[in-house]
C-alpha cells in the first residue's frame, strides 16, 4: 500500500497563512481530483474544516485531538494508527493501492515517515505564511516535473513535481 502525500508548496517552503492557503490555482484542482478521487483521504481536523464540503468520491478520514468532534461525511480517529488502518481497509475494499494523505502540516509530520511518493505543486511564488513543508534532498528523489504557466484563474506559475523515497 503507497502512502501518497499531496501537497502545494510554495518556493520559500509555505504551505499554509492563517489556516488558509495563501494562493489561488484553479488549474490545480483537477489534478488534486486526479491524484485522490477513489482513494481514501487522510487529513487533519483543520484541513477538513476549510474545505466546502467532505470530498465526493473519497473517504475522509479526519485525525484530531478531540475526542468529541464529529463530521457529517467523514471517519473520525484519534489516532493516526487507526486512520491508516481505516485507510488501509478502505483502499482495499476500494481495490486500490494508494493512501492520498493531504494535509496539514502535523498531519504531514505524523506521516512522512511512512510515505512513499510525493505529488508536490510547486507554487512558483514567495508568500507569507505560517505553516511550511521542507523536501529533504537527502531522503527523496525527484523523479519527474512539468511547469505550467498561471491560467486564468491562478495567482502563480507552477509545476508539478513528483519525488520518490531513495532507497
Amino acid at each position: 500500500m503507497e502512502i501518497v502525500f499531496v501537497v502545494a508548496i510554495a518556493e520559500n517552503g509555505v504551505i499554509g497563512a492563517g489556516s488558509a492557503i495563501p494562493w489561488r490555482l484553479k488549474s490545480d484542482m483537477q489534478r488534486f481530483k486526479a491524484l485522490t478521487i477513489g482513494k481514501p483521504v487522510v487529513m487533519g481536523r483543520k484541513t477538513f474544516e476549510s474545505l466546502p464540503r467532505p470530498l465526493p468520491g473519497r473517504t475522509n478520514i479526519v485525525i484530531t485531538r478531540d475526542a468529541g468532534f464529529r463530521a457529517a461525511g467523514a471517519v473520525v480517529t484519534t489516532s493516526s494508527a487507526d486512520a491508516y488502518a481505516i485507510a488501509r481497509g478502505d483502499a482495499l475494499r476500494r481495490s486500490v493501492a494508494e493512501i492520498a494523505v493531504i494535509g496539514g502540516a502535523e498531519i504531514y509530520r505524523q506521516w512522512l515517515d511512512r510515505a512513499d511518493r510525493l505529488e508536490v505543486t510547486e507554487v512558483h511564488a514567495r508568500p507569507e505564511g505560517d505553516t511550511v513543508f521542507e523536501i529533504n534532498q537527502a531522503e527523496w528523489e525527484e523523479v519527474a516535473r512539468v511547469r505550467h504557466p498561471a491560467g486564468g484563474d491562478d495567482s502563480a506559475d507552477f509545476s508539478y513535481v513528483t519525488y520518490r523515497r531513495r532507497p
